[in-house]
């Protein structure tokens, strides 16, 4: 039988032999070390890139999804062909999953880059086709499987491919997707990425506490940026592509716990939140007044949602949250807030809807039944009369306020600009700016360069009036940017489509940015995304139409105002929320 090992002494030949062999090895595999992780362009972090590169190919396209021992940070760049392609970096964390909540940003230089990609050439065949479809693999329901089993907490993004009539895969991007995800506690938008190549995707992410059955909606609203053309309504597609069953199941994986939004959450441009539902009553009816009191009035808040009495929204259980999570105001703490103070608001309808929300909600004033379009007024707490607050607000629809379809072109009024100054003139001036534009624009301006030439004009004008009030030693107000809503039901296809409303928003805020004169947001378009796809919450162009127990535009009796009501509450938590040191 062959020997198993052979025994040695110390000083023996034999002994001596092999720890110069040994030595030598250890030699050779610490130098081969240092030459591999010297080797230019082959390390590692590249050799994982190199395997998670994404290919345009919409045949080789698949989800892709954080694991339990390992997240992603994705990264977009571009190729010398101009197409996109993106990059996984993974982010090892001792084993352990590290979940992020969903977010994106506006784009950098958002205004030119939108416009080279709204003028891209056509030129093949491959540009010049129309999307019809689209192939989405790793969401395909195939076989005996009815719903597609996803974890929650993790971010799993799907990519997919806009295809034509034939099958073939369109090269070119622009085409405008609504996406939806649904289940009986949850509404949200999923963040939808562009690729600029006919390739897109499609990132979801469940909170742990929502497991559940839910719908993925995908609807081809238009095709390359046909939304932001004059006259859009011929060019909508508006076709239903898939309803995909989903099924998240609960994971041990935590995400960071939400707080309450301070002052510095609102410098974020772009929010991607969701709607929770903490409550419900299935037999509440509509009030003669048209409003919906399901839950009672002090039903609390469930942390970390959002902070206060739910029920005080009427929405029978929904609230919204993003980053960061809201507080719902009692009157008491409404009237704390805004005591002594003066809110301008400058923008369109909605801003008079979610005015006359914020008084007869919060501030316990329901006898002011409507408010015009351009008023500048004091109000006072009914419980305390030595607590005011003065609200200005100046419709920007047109400059004369009887009047429609203008939107930022109506600075281009003389008398118009002098009216605005001269709030801006007296020895104090407002402590806070909510303004917003977007529908008047959307009918207005005759392209999307257009609109960028009236934005521009427009943050100039408000540049030079904040440096006038500087140069006067006063304070110069805060200046809270609302984005322009999410047009509902029939109007989703009009002149102030979702799709040109987004772009517009992103126009604005970029201006205005460069500007430097925004001291923060909120992203009003995403608040009301998910409600957008009917009119059971809006009348297509408002979402705060005072409750009325009457027949509504979808032929139902009331209509439900709560998500305009959430914004005023969003309003107070912008105003009302201290700088923390």
């Amino acid at each position: 039988m062959g020997e198993k090992g052979m025994m040695t002494f110390p000083g023996s030949t034999t002994g001596r032999l092999h720890q110069w062999r040994f030595g030598v090895l250890i030699a050779l595999v610490c130098v081969s070390m240092v030459v591999i992780w010297s080797i230019d362009g082959c390390t590692i972090k590249d050799f994982i890139n190199e395997t998670w590169r994404f290919k345009p190919d919409f045949s080789n396209l698949k989800g892709t999804t954080s694991t339990t021992t390992t997240t992603t940070t994705t990264t977009t760049t571009t190729t010398s062909n101009g197409h996109n392609q993106t990059h996984f970096d993974l982010n090892l964390t001792d084993g352990l999953p590290k979940l992020k909540w969903i977010s994106t940003e506006l784009e950098s230089d958002y205004t030119n880059n939108l416009l080279r990609k709204w003028k891209a050439p056509g030129g093949e065949p491959c540009k010049d086709s129309e999307a019809v479809e689209i192939s989405i693999p790793g969401l395909e329901i195939t076989g005996n499987t009815s719903s597609v089993e996803l974890s929650t907490g993790n971010v799993h993004e799907f990519q997919f491919q806009a295809i034509d009539e034939a099958k073939n895969p369109v090269c070119v991007g622009g085409d405008y997707f609504e996406i939806d995800l649904s289940g009986p506690r949850w509404k949200s938008r999923p963040l939808v990425k562009d690729f600029g190549n006919g390739s897109y995707s499609i990132s979801l992410q469940v909170h742990p506490d929502f497991a559940g059955e839910y719908l993925l909606t995908v609807i081809f609203l238009f095709r390359h940026f046909q939304g932001l053309k004059f006259s859009p309504k011929r060019f909508g597609f508006d076709r239903e592509l898939r309803k995909i069953p989903i099924k998240f199941v609960e994971t041990s994986g935590k995400l960071p716990e939400l707080r309450t939004c301070r002052k510095s959450d609102f410098t974020r441009d772009v929010w991607s939140g969701r709607w929770t539902r903490h409550g419900e009553n299935n037999k509440c009816e509509i009030s003669n007044d048209g409003r919906y009191r399901c839950l009672a009035s002090d039903f609390p808040c469930q942390r970390p949602w959002c902070d206060g009495y739910l029920g005080s929204l009427e929405s029978n259980g929904w609230v919204y949250s993003t980053h960061c999570s809201f507080k719902m105001f009692t009157s008491d703490s409404a009237w704390d807030c805004l005591k002594n103070r003066w809110i301008f608001f400058w923008g369109d309808s909605n801003h008079v809807d979610t005015i006359r929300n914020l008084l007869n909600f919060v501030l316990d004033l329901p006898e002011i039944s409507s408010v015009p379009r351009r008023f500048d007024m004091y109000f006072s707490n009914p419980r305390d009369s030595s607590q005011t607050v003065r609200i200005t607000s100046i419709f920007n629809g047109h400059w004369n306020e009887t009047k429609n379809y203008q939107g930022l072109n109506s600075l281009q009024d003389e008398g118009f600009r002098i009216l605005l100054k001269s709030y801006f003139s007296e020895n104090s001036v407002p402590d806070a700016i909510i303004m917003n534009s977007g529908l008047h624009d959307g009918v207005y301006w005759s392209s999307i360069r257009a609109f960028a030439g009236g934005a521009e004009y427009a943050a100039s004008f408000w540049k030079e009036v904040m440096e006038s009030v500087k140069q006067r030693g006063l304070q110069v107000p805060e200046i809270i940017y609302r984005t322009t809503i999410a047009t509902g039901g029939y109007a989703r296809t009009l002149a102030f489509n979702p799709s040109k409303m987004e772009s517009f928003n992103g126009v604005v805020l970029d201006k205005f940015r460069e500007a430097g004169l925004l001291t923060g947001v909120i992203d009003n378009f995403d608040m009301t995304y998910p409600w957008h796809y009917d009119n059971r919450c809006n009348d297509g162009v408002h979402y705060g139409r005072a409750p009325l127990k009457m027949k509504w535009r979808d032929g139902e009796i009331g209509h439900q105002y709560f998500v305009d009501l959430m914004l005023a509450h969003v309003l107070l938590n912008v105003l009302c929320s201290k700088v923390q040191v």
